[in-house]
């Protein structure tokens, strides 16, 4: 570690917000909590969550009270695909709960979790993307134009493919995956291109997740982030 004064690291962007209104806003009612205890990284796990496991995961959580549980990355691998089905197929999901699904925004993921919810009552369909201007540049070599692009495609493809699943009532929710460190001008825009191709309406709202998903900055400077975008 190196002594002080750091050197090493510069100090996260300020957001420049004087009127902030977020230290004094008091929650009157309680929210809509989603449980994603159950995305546990099994993309990634040498030794993953078991599907038995999984189950008994699941159970605690309906027990515990959460009407929105988010059952993994069908799309990743067999365990949480056959997982997913297993619930659906055993009518485990009590109907006053919502399952979730995370997915990319590639094709071919999302068609494998479209696959995956045949059966099921009510699902949110999470699709994401990342923004931040390393990833953009790095990981994927594209323009700003071209990774709203991927964004904006993923979500017309769910929403072309929503007859497929016609006994079951979706709710879409999109995040910008790295909006703690993408511009907020620009997460304001992907998330617009988003809602352009969606079209949400007051009775079918879109979700719309603005994760924390590195711990670049304090939990103020996030809460700010936040309402800024709210007024850009």
């Amino acid at each position: 570690m190196q002594n002080p004064p750091i050197t090493k690291y510069k100090a996260f962007p300020q957001v420049s917000l004087p009127t902030r209104q977020w230290p004094s806003r008091t929650i009157t009612q309680a929210p809509t909590w989603c449980s994603v205890d159950l995305r546990d990284g099994n993309q990634a796990l040498v030794t993953p969550m078991s599907i038995q496991g999984s189950l008994e995961m699941f159970d605690l959580l309906v027990s515990i009270g959460f009407k929105e549980i988010e059952v993994g990355f069908p799309a990743a691998n067999d365990i949480y695909f056959n997982f997913l089905r297993q619930l659906i197929e055993e009518d485990r999901i009590p109907e006053d709960v919502t399952i979730q699904v995370l997915v990319q925004a590639r094709e071919h993921l999302i068609l494998r979790t479209f696959e995956s919810l045949k059966g099921s009552k009510k699902a949110i369909i999470h699709l994401y993307n990342s923004t931040n201007p390393l990833q953009r540049k790095v990981t994927f070599g594209k323009s700003k134009d071209e990774i709203k692009a991927i964004a904006v495609d993923g979500t017309k493809l769910i929403k072309e493919l929503i007859h497929t699943l016609p006994d079951t009532q979706i709710r879409f929710q999109y995040s910008p995956e790295s909006f703690s460190d993408t511009e907020l001008e620009y997460s304001l825009e992907v998330c617009e291109a988003v809602m352009d191709a969606w079209q949400p309406t007051p009775q079918e709202p879109i979700i719309l997740n603005l994760p924390s998903t590195v711990e670049i900055s304090t939990p103020n400077i996030h809460a700010d982030q936040i309402e800024c975008s709210a007024l850009i």
